[in-house]
């Protein structure tokens, strides 16, 4: 009897660890089975290591990427292809923020029902961009030989109309890769962080109008060199006297030092907190990197800083979507990959900050940059001048925004912004205009 009930209880405990382990299963089946599907050695999917399904499309229904058990075909278009490689992927997923690498659960289109096999769900292996091939071309050309990137977005929608990053390689001929220069696999809108230069004079300038109650009324007499305890800071030429508007269009150090040191490092350090430059964005399910900043108690560092030197670090990404909330009324939609996905609201500014912004970025293209450089476009803009450091040409920068489309353009080593980055940016919106 003894022996039945032992026996019994056994049992009882083989098929409550079965019942557990059922329960296990289903739950970790339903929780990852996405993740199992989408392992390397699952010879649905892949072929020699490589992804052997899925098709990444543009906004437009052109193909960025095929898959096959043959490998992957890219677009036939060189241009398009080195335009969007970091975007897409290049066919080994070294770009981890590739659409290959990053979206590849979607372009296995894995389905609880009938796994990463099912005919029934083959529409499921799709992927539809945002990124215009088209306009990501017209920007890849527009930077010429020139490394550097270039960033549009739709600050109404927060569709991502182009990242484009150089140096970059066509990902058709892999052998290419071998030879690939150090940093093809970054996608710098995303993944970098730079020092902006007189750009960051935007983020200084809204930190005067939020803080600094008599603004409309301040000045400041620029002799070419202004002494911040016994040590320079310096413009290109004698500004003269300047209010905020002469200040911004001319881009004096010396007046944007001076504010900097009015406004402190506690304003400062809110405002890039306030402005979203210190967060990352998530653009389904892609992480960009933030900015840093070092707003340095000692005056002089303090004062380079406000200008957008010393160790300002900015995420390309957020200042694109910091104009979007300038040209939004101070709010602007997340950034978006993919077609029909959510975008949320991103409020940055208030009303009458984005307001006076706008005044003074547009007063920028018509007293100082000319609005016949920009045909049609109504630009509102700024322009940057990074300093690299010693026997480096400093790297060009413009952003800003025309319409619903905010931008961001860096050609680096490329010398002064709005003589360089500026036709960059010119080309990139008129191929969107003529696009639309």
């Amino acid at each position: 009897m003894k022996k039945m009930e032992g026996r019994a209880m056994l049992c009882l405990l083989l098929s409550a660890a079965l019942v557990i382990g059922l329960i296990v299963f289903g739950v970790r089946f339903v929780r990852d089975g996405d993740e199992w599907a989408s392992f390397y050695a699952n010879a649905h999917v892949y072929s020699g290591g490589k992804l052997a399904v899925g098709t990444v499309y543009d906004r437009n229904g052109e193909i960025l990427l095929k898959n096959d058990s043959e490998g992957p075909h890219y677009n036939e278009d060189s241009g398009v292809r080195k335009a969007t490689m970091q975007v897409v992927g290049d066919p080994d997923m070294n770009v981890s923020t590739g659409v290959n690498y990053a979206f590849r659960k979607e372009i296995i289109g894995y389905n609880i029902l009938t796994g990463s096999n099912g005919f029934l769900f083959a529409d499921n292996r799709e992927v539809n961009l945002t990124i215009d091939a088209r306009v990501s071309k017209a920007a890849y050309e527009a930077l010429g030989n020139r490394d550097g990137f270039v960033g549009v977005y739709n600050w109404k929608t927060g569709e991502i109309i182009c990242i484009v990053s150089k140096p970059t390689y066509d990902p058709a001929y892999p052998q290419q890769a071998q030879d690939a220069k150090s940093g093809s696999y970054i996608n710098k809108v995303l993944s970098a962080a730079a020092t902006p230069g007189s750009t960051f004079k935007l983020v200084t300038t809204a930190a005067a109008i939020e803080n600094k109650a008599d603004l409309d009324s301040w000045s400041f007499r620029c002799s070419g060199t202004h002494i911040i305890d016994g040590e320079k800071v310096t413009c290109q030429s004698a500004h003269g006297n300047v209010d905020i508007y002469g200040a911004l269009s001319k881009s004096c150090n010396c007046a944007y030092a001076a504010l900097t040191l009015e406004l402190g490092s506690d304003v400062m350090n809110s405002i890039v907190d306030q402005l979203g430059l210190t967060d990352s964005y998530d653009i389904n399910g892609i992480k960009s990197v933030p900015g840093t900043f070092n707003f340095d108690t000692y005056n002089i560092n303090l004062g380079w800083a406000g200008v957008g030197q010393f160790e300002d670090k900015v995420n390309p990404l957020s200042m694109m979507v910091y104009m979007g909330s300038i040209a939004g009324g101070g709010s602007a939609s997340s950034p978006i990959l993919k077609m029909g996905s959510s975008s949320e609201t991103v409020e940055l500014l208030d009303s009458d900050t984005a307001l006076k912004m706008d005044a003074l970025m547009r007063n920028n293209v018509t007293s100082n940059y000319g609005d016949g450089n920009y045909p049609g476009l109504e630009l509102r803009a700024k322009s940057g001048t990074a300093e690299g450091g010693p026997g480096r040409s400093p790297d060009a920068w413009f952003c800003g925004y025309s319409g619903e489309f905010a931008f961001v353009v860096c050609v680096e080593k490329g010398g002064y912004g709005s003589a360089v980055a500026g036709p960059v940016a010119n080309k990139v919106l008129q191929a969107i205009v003529a696009g639309e």
